[in-house]
């Protein structure tokens, strides 16, 4: 293969990205699309840039140090990276590849003053932008100066801000080439950055344009700040003129300076309404040519458009598809299932069928499309009111949308799909025969799919999947289930009510359901304590699991003194609960069972933490306190007008919710059972589809859906490229922030608590597990890291029903995610927890270690000094 060290811009295109770099690959296709100006220029191949690196053998043993190097090592990552830089910098071009270099400066104007600018490989892609991470040098005169710069850009491939980033990033650094853009230097009256969608919002159809005198890094430095211009449908509907003190202009000589700008023009827009609507048409051509949101540099010249970057807007959450122009509003199922990270492609795909309302996939999660309940009046009102109690930032987002008269035009002739948001189910007898009856119902289910699935591979097991996930659809909807989810909900809802209004008590319901029976996620933190019992007081055994990596350790356990009561403990445990993790409704998710390690760090928390018998008198003292409560609520209701009646109406209500309230816990416990029984199925068969080489790890099964895993599983063929851009993408997902509401216009719309009650810099939140505590925060983001003391208060994103085992061990808890009755919040009441969740970016403004107060009962965390 012949080397190519030089090419015209002309020359290239996006497909190119290997060769000359993202960057010049989007300015190749730019200078493509009819009417839009991009300065002439070359590009400087990653042929040369590997020429180069060749030249230094040394660079290799220190790009394996770096390699090794922890992204938070920031000294060693400064001193190796400068170490680099200097070695590529005092690398002599080579004839050959100067001379190549300068006949292209020549046909420009060998005098001509240029803009050098780095394009690396992983830069400028739809999944991570790298804006920023390598340089760029402006009016650069002259060949020597050319080449001199043409070598610093090679180098920035290695400034300590693009290493980390490309290490946070799982980036192997070997992998990424730098070429570099010389191009024509263009000398702006203004200059500035177009986004084609709103950056903040993400409303697609607003564009932003940010304005500015002179050369564009005066904006960038944040040397001024510019005018911005928003956007709509070809109108500037927002403007704010800022007063622009500074710019930076070339000088003949080369290089750049500071100037400042007279008074008379430092408050005069940049640019003309005119002009900007003018823009906003370029921009939305290159948008329509790249296919995405673009963040795109502009320069103006003589009244014309000069376009020198164009690259994506990496940081907007997609837009699900839905093939229409209609407006519609999404409301996210993470928030509602406390799992907002991304999902796999086989994990959404199996919630989406296996779930009662269609589900809408984008970037990695699920939405429900609310647009026509919102529509209709009729069930407008019950979908906020249900979904307000839950998460009150919801309602808000929801009632945001609606405020907006033009966006859901009522329909009041509307018929909402399914039965309507205000039907409540038939009543039931408050009968503790009828939790058992469904349980048993559950288990008997689950027990047939265990034995009807062992025989079935292939296609046949597929159809017999689809078969499985109608039955499974059957038993979630089996009415006298929802009835005993709605009478425990009801209740508690009538007991908080009820008991403010008439004894001035909030959230009295949190210590009259302490220790309610037949919650199966409370029983699993219990049983957790119950397994310690059997391993401290073998110390041999204590010792073994703090050292435990492998998850093989089970097996090498029972060769231990007391190792094989140990392992029977662990076992049991996971014979009852090894079907859970965090994500759990992701299918794709490694299970307890398969990661037992995952416990060891909890296991040895509690046999630290913890005397023997914990289990049970905690859960005895629960229900004494539950009943004291009752007692008290009582007496003082009897000492009321018309005493008799209320206390006989909750003492009726406290028997109800402690009959329903903990089985409230059971569907979602059958639901993760039956995925794990579709799980083994499925994961023997992608070992059968790896054995005949259809697919090269087990895993690859997880970036197919279940159809597309179907389809494999009948031909025999796989689309690998299809598997690895999967992959990709589903690293991207987790840069992005999952909204609690998003609209079809990409707009994340954001609800606020609208609450004054609160201290000054006081974290606001949703309460709801009464209480005040105050504590050391322990910041955990992965459950197996935890490593807790009495008195920890736990500070996470999201708690599904896996997080439970913590929760013995915590004296209260703040998340970022959650309502009044997710699973969090069920059972940090269980354990009489005080419990504040919804707290937007708690995990970022709490800092582990700090000291904090959550006041559960009012719905606030305090950062204390």
């Amino acid at each position: 293969m012949i080397e190519q060290y030089v090419l015209d811009l002309q020359e290239v295109d996006e497909t190119q990205v290997a060769v000359v770099g993202g960057k010049a690959a989007h300015l190749g296709g730019l200078s493509r699309i009819e009417g839009v100006h991009v300065p002439g220029g070359f590009c400087v191949t990653t042929d040369a840039f590997r020429r180069i690196m060749a030249e230094a053998p040394s660079i290799d043993d220190r790009l394996d140090r770096l390699s090794r190097l922890n992204p938070d090592d920031r000294e060693a990552i400064r001193t190796l990276s400068a170490q680099i830089r200097r070695t590529i910098e005092g690398i002599v071009i080579p004839g050959d590849l100067a001379a190549a270099i300068t006949r292209a400066l020549a046909r420009l104007g060998e005098q001509a003053a240029c803009a050098v600018r780095s394009s690396a490989t992983a830069e400028d892609l739809p999944t991570a932008s790298f804006a920023g991470q390598q340089d760029t040098y402006l009016n650069v005169v002259g060949p020597t100066a050319i080449l001199q710069h043409v070598s610093r850009c090679w180098a920035s491939l290695f400034t300590e801000r693009a290493v980390t980033y490309r290490q946070r990033n799982g980036i192997d650094h070997r992998t990424v080439h730098m070429a570099v853009v010389v191009q024509l230097m263009v000398l702006p009256q203004a200059s500035g950055i177009l986004f084609t969608a709103d950056p903040v919002t993400g409303n697609r159809k607003i564009a932003t344009v940010d304005a500015g005198f002179g050369l564009g890094e005066a904006l960038v430095s944040g040397l001024v700040n510019p005018d911005v211009f928003k956007v709509r449908d070809g109108e500037v509907v927002d403007r704010t003129i800022a007063a622009k003190e500074r710019a930076i202009q070339a000088l003949p000589t080369g290089g750049t300076q500071e100037v400042a700008v007279g008074a008379q023009q430092q408050k005069q827009p940049a640019l003309t309404d005119a002009q900007v609507v003018r823009l906003v048409q370029l921009g939305r051509r290159i948008e329509a040519h790249f296919g995405r949101p673009q963040d795109i540099e502009w320069c103006l010249v003589d009244d014309g458009f000069q376009i020198v970057q164009s690259r994506p807007i990496t940081t907007l959450f997609p837009i699900p598809e839905t093939g229409d122009q209609e407006n519609h509003v999404y409301v996210s199922v993470g928030h509602q299932q406390m799992m907002t990270d991304p999902m796999k492609p086989l994990g959404f795909s199996m919630w989406q069928l296996t779930a009662m309302v269609p589900m809408h996939e984008a970037g990695g999660r699920l939405f429900v499309d609310v647009t026509r309940r919102l529509a209709s009046p009729a069930s407008r009102a019950g979908l906020l009111d249900a979904i307000g109690r839950g998460d009150p930032l919801v309602r808000d987002a929801l009632e945001t949308v609606l405020d907006r008269d033009d966006f859901v035009p009522p329909l009041p002739d509307a018929r909402p799909g399914g039965p309507p948001a205000t039907g409540a189910p038939a009543p039931i007898e408050t009968d503790a025969a009828i939790v058992e009856e469904l349980i048993e119902r559950s288990r008997t289910s689950v027990t047939a799919l265990e034995r009807d699935i062992r025989t079935k591979t292939g296609p046949a097991l597929f159809d017999f999947l689809l078969e499985a996930f109608d039955e499974h659809k059957r038993v979630l909807s089996d009415p006298l289930s929802m009835q005993a989810i709605m009478a425990g909900m009801e209740a508690t809802w009538w007991l908080n009510d009820n008991l403010q209004e008439w004894l001035g008590e909030k959230n009295a319901a949190d210590t009259l359901t302490l220790s309610a029976p037949d919650n199966v996620t409370s029983e699993m933190g219990l049983a957790l304590l119950d397994v310690a019992d059997v391993i401290r007081p073998q110390p041999d055994v204590v010792a073994f699991l703090a050292g435990v990596e492998d998850e093989g350790f089970l097996d090498e356990l029972a060769k231990l003194p007391g190792g094989s009561e140990a392992r029977d403990a662990i076992e049991a445990y996971l014979d009852r609960y090894g079907m859970r993790c965090v994500g759990e409704i992701d299918i794709t998710r490694p299970r307890w069972r398969e990661r037992p390690t995952t416990l060891v760090p909890v296991i040895l928390d509690n046999v630290r933490n913890f005397e023997p018998g914990a289990a049970e008198r905690r859960f005895e003292q629960g229900r004494r306190k539950a009943q004291k409560k009752e007692q008290e609520v009582l007496s003082r209701l009897r000492a009321l007008p018309d005493g008799d009646r209320k206390a006989d109406e909750t003492k009726r209500m406290i028997d109800r919710v402690r009959t329903f309230i903990g089985y409230r816990e059971y569907p979602k416990y059958g639901i993760v059972s039956r995925y794990f029984v579709y799980k083994r199925a499925l994961m023997e068969e992608a070992e059968r589809l790896v054995k005949a080489g259809v697919l090269s790890e087990q895993e690859d099964a997880f970036y197919l859906t279940f159809q597309e895993l179907h389809d494999v599983v009948r031909s025999h063929q796989v689309d690998d490229l299809l598997v690895q851009q999967r992959k990709e993408a589903f690293r991207s997902y987790h840069a992005l922030t999952l909204p609690r509401v998003l609209t079809s216009d990409g707009e994340a719309v954001t609800g606020s608590y609208r609450r004054d009650d609160v201290p000054a810099g006081a974290l606001i939140g949703l309460p709801v597990s009464a209480g005040t505590i105050e504590g050391r925060a322990r910041v955990i983001l992965d459950m197996a890291e935890a490593d807790l003391e009495a008195g920890d208060i736990l500070v996470t994103t999201f708690t599904d029903p896996s997080w439970s085992p913590l929760f013995v061990a915590v004296a209260g808890l703040v998340t970022e995610v959650g309502g009044l009755m997710t699973h969090g919040a069920v059972i940090a009441r269980e354990y009489g927890l005080p419990a504040v969740v919804g707290v937007d970016q708690a995990t970022r403004l709490i800092r582990d270690g700090q000291r904090i107060r959550v006041h559960g009962t009012d719905g606030y965390v305090e950062i204390l000094p």
